[in-house]
């Protein structure tokens, strides 16, 4: 396979997961980034922009959904480039016109994500020019309700957003509201096993080519959740500790243990996860099970990222 053909005028930001893969896309015809980072990121996130742009303006801006890890660094591009195009996801864009904090997750996952603005919406099944391809949008529900996923069919280059890792998905947060979402999540995969990318570049972690073997991974992880939902449940939680540790590094338990029991989908879980523990046991217990990973480390009172 050749990546350069495949991969002519894009270009991946491969980011660690505390924001998402960026994608840049630029042609003749004009620029456009896939997705923005998370908040803290977006210093980074504009100078990789910059540096491949080199003078040129930023055109577009797309959101494959509306997680704080996918467009924390909306606001800090539309600041840098006040003509800037953003399209999103339609199902939220009610929300992001009145920032509804709780409506788009921010404040049950206890993130952030500075207030921004959209000009228009991604409608599945639609075209769109990017840079000087066609690309089409594909609603994608499972991780989120609302996500869509982007092919270019030409190249067949897929852009899996949290759909399809090379090794998994994403926590699939309407399940976390006790909305049945695990039949989405294999409609999804069915999907892009019928688009036949030729390479996906993921919302996280590097691009990949052995499509086959990341859907049987992934259709073999849902199958776990499906048959056993409490073990999504305590994945969730501690994928949305772990989050937090990566934006603290390095904090108290005291104040880790505050911000858990300040954040929604975190009582919630631990409620459901440790029925018959306190906060403070339940909390012990997820740490103690990312300690044992190697996520976390803990020392005196403090608890740092690993």
């Amino acid at each position: 396979m050749d990546l350069r053909a495949l991969l002519h005028n894009i270009h991946v930001f491969e980011r660690g997961w505390l924001s998402s893969n960026n994608i840049l896309i630029t042609g003749a015809s004009g620029t456009a980034l896939i997705d923005s980072g998370y908040c803290t990121h977006a210093d980074q996130t504009l100078s990789l922009v910059e540096a491949v742009l080199q003078g040129r303006v930023l055109d577009t801006l797309i959101n494959t959904h509306l997680h704080s890890d996918h467009c924390g660094g909306n606001a800090a591009l539309q600041a840098r480039y006040p003509a800037l195009q953003t399209l999103l996801p339609p199902g939220h864009a009610e929300a992001v016109r009145a920032w509804d904090a709780h409506t788009l997750g921010y404040i049950p996952t206890g993130q952030n994500c500075p207030r921004f603005a959209f000009s228009a919406t991604l409608q599945p099944g639609a075209e769109m020019r990017w840079g000087d391809s066609l690309w089409q949008v594909h609603a994608a529900p499972g991780h989120d309700p609302h996500s869509v996923i982007l092919f270019q069919p030409e190249r067949r280059v897929l852009v899996s957003a949290d759909a399809l890792w090379e090794r998994g998905f994403g926590v699939v947060f309407p399940e976390l509201d006790d909305m049945d979402a695990f039949d989405e999540v294999a409609a999804t995969l069915d999907l892009i096993e019928r688009l036949q990318p030729a390479l996906v570049i993921p919302g996280h972690g590097a691009m990949f080519s052995d499509v086959g073997d990341a859907l049987a991974r992934a259709r073999q992880r849902l199958e776990g959740f499906v048959s056993s939902p409490a073990k999504h449940l305590l994945h969730a939680a501690k994928v949305l500790l772990k989050y937090k540790l990566l934006e603290f590094q390095s904090i108290s338990r005291t104040d880790l243990l505050a911000w858990m029991n300040a954040t929604p989908y975190c009582t919630r879980l631990m409620q459901r996860c440790y029925p018959q523990s306190t906060a403070a046991e339940a909390f012990d217990a997820l740490l103690q099970d990312l300690v044992r990973a190697g996520a976390a480390r803990v020392s005196g009172d403090m608890v740092h990222n690993t």
